[in-house]
């Protein structure tokens, strides 16, 4: 990989980068979309396919999470990906590794306070990848804002020459973001997934009608939503500014709503501006 990036490089070709951890769905194939428009006709898609262990906690969904490389590999191929790259654990942490990658200011709220390790997993694996395949821009998608973010601060604190671009959120007919960890559902936890989207919807309306809210107020207004799905618990849900992060006392039209949601063993997270 690092030959070819080197190559490429000398050549003077634009890299796109998509990572993913699999288990591709016509969300990732937005983000492949969006990276060959960037790239151009002569330049090169790279998508990486690895589930990282390390952004995995303890008793989370890591041998559960679905994996189909075969099926990946067709959708890439379909897309007119150029490079698949898709490591093994020993090529990514080879034994004894001891170097981690750890942002320490946008990574310790929402998704990190539920998940202490899981940042720390996600900017280690992601700087490895960029010092890989060496791209010029790599994508994200919006439905992880908050990984996105950490990942910008990332690339800006250790200098790194690479722009992050963050795509909007493809959702399923009843607003539930696409996700790999959507086919962990039951039938009856799909149905009920679509509180998430309604959760955002029901709040964005009371920001719209009201101006200013408390986030008191409005999140008793998306525990309201959460009566009609009882398979569902929440983890959390926050309301903050959507450039730093950092929760507000008074929520506003134009900040940023955030939630994690678990069905038994899926946790899924939506978020949107409100």
């Amino acid at each position: 990989m690092q030959r070819l990036a080197a190559q490429w490089q000398r050549s003077g070709c634009r890299v796109v980068l998509v990572p993913t951890m699999g288990s591709l769905h016509e969300g990732h194939r937005s983000l492949i979309r969006r990276a060959r428009r960037k790239a151009g006709a002569d330049g090169i898609v790279v998508v990486s396919i690895y589930v990282n262990p390390t952004q995995f906690g303890v008793n989370e969904d890591f041998d559960a999470y679905p994996r189909d490389l075969r099926r990946d590999l067709t959708a890439c191929r379909a897309e007119g990906v150029d490079v698949v790259f898709a490591p093994s654990d020993a090529d990514m942490y080879p034994f004894g590794n001891s170097t981690h990658v750890q942002e320490e200011a946008l990574s310790i709220l929402m998704e990190g306070a539920s998940r202490p390790t899981h940042f720390r997993g996600v900017t280690t694996v992601v700087a490895k990848l960029f010092n890989l395949v060496r791209p010029d821009w790599a994508v994200f998608g919006a439905k992880d804002w908050q990984q996105a973010a950490v990942i910008r601060r990332m690339v800006r604190d250790l200098n790194q020459p690479v722009k992050i671009d963050i795509a909007p959120t493809v959702r399923e007919s009843d607003g539930l973001a696409m996700s790999s960890r959507n086919v962990n559902l039951t039938p009856d936890e799909r149905v009920q997934a679509g509180v998430l989207h309604r959760a955002l919807k029901r709040a964005r309306e009371e920001v719209r009608v009201r101006r200013a809210v408390t986030p008191a107020a409005l999140r008793a207004v998306v525990l309201q939503c959460f009566q009609s799905a009882p398979a569902a618990r929440l983890d959390y849900v926050e309301f903050f500014d959507p450039g730093s992060l950092q929760p507000v006392r008074k929520v506003t039209p134009g900040m940023h709503m955030a939630l994690a949601v678990r069905f038994s063993r899926t946790r899924l997270i939506d978020n949107g501006r409100l």
